[in-house]
């Protein structure tokens, strides 16, 4: 049974989060503040935390920058208030999964929290890997579920990522979008379609999209800045361009 870390000062909240986890079939443990969070993270070795931005004893932030110097593949949830957009794309930058805004639907909480599990425990199939888009102009993919572009080598199987043979830190966000654009390779996605595909979500705030873009081509572009395999769409969104047809 997957643990859930719920990181929050407010006890009602607490309350009424645990009570969805337990009912959805999740185990749970409890923080009130940002060093006991970052303990019991440690102890408990959770499967995904949902956590606070704004906690006493040491910011939301700086519990996450801690739970990732531990372990950096620990799925996080971030909490945030209404309004406290800089915040928001903050926690995005720096590699949290997914993000919940107060006030919130505990139900759609929940449901987040088992897409991301999922995701993290259910490599996807051959299948969708060479699917649409992914065929004969797409990158090269085997039996196995890898596929290769250039110097750049991704294994669904594994939920691993290399370039020029060395591995890539991707979050499991970062990791599910450059797997989906890898697999469509010269079809141009809006902000709104990567949303759904991606993140399963009808509805949500698009700049997530954008900012989880600009990390990936960190990772992924010899100059970001001009970036040769993510290119940007101007009036649709994104498109890969894979090594054959890349100038």
């Amino acid at each position: 049974m997957p643990t859930i870390l719920v990181v929050d000062d407010d006890p009602i909240l607490r309350e009424v989060v645990t009570g969805y986890l337990a009912r959805a079939g999740l185990g749970v443990v409890e923080a009130a503040d940002g060093p006991s969070g970052v303990a019991r993270a440690r102890e408990s070795a959770p499967d995904l935390v949902v956590l606070d931005l704004t906690l006493p004893g040491l910011d939301g932030l700086e519990v996450f920058r801690r739970m990732r110097a531990t372990r950096g593949d620990l799925p996080v949830v971030m909490l945030t208030a209404r309004g406290d957009e800089s915040d928001r794309v903050l926690g995005l930058e720096i590699g949290a999964d997914d993000y919940v805004t107060k006030p919130f639907s505990t139900r759609e909480l929940v449901l987040r929290i088992q897409s991301i599990l999922r995701r993290a425990a259910t490599p996807s199939p051959v299948a969708d890997v060479a699917g649409a888009g992914g065929g004969a102009e797409g990158a090269e993919a085997s039996s196995d579920g890898v596929l290769v572009d250039g110097d750049l080598r991704l294994d669904r199987r594994r939920h691993e990522a290399w370039r020029g043979g060395a591995p890539l830190a991707l979050t499991g966000r970062e990791f599910d979008l450059l797997a989906h654009l890898l697999a469509h390779p010269g079809t141009a996605f809006s902000r709104r379609e990567l949303m759904a595909s991606v993140w399963g979500w009808e509805f949500g705030d698009e700049s997530t999209v954008t900012v989880h873009v600009r990390r990936l081509r960190e990772k992924v572009e010899v100059d970001p800045g001009t970036p040769v395999r993510l290119s940007t769409v101007w009036g649709v969104g994104y498109r890969w361009d894979d090594a054959r047809v890349r100038p």
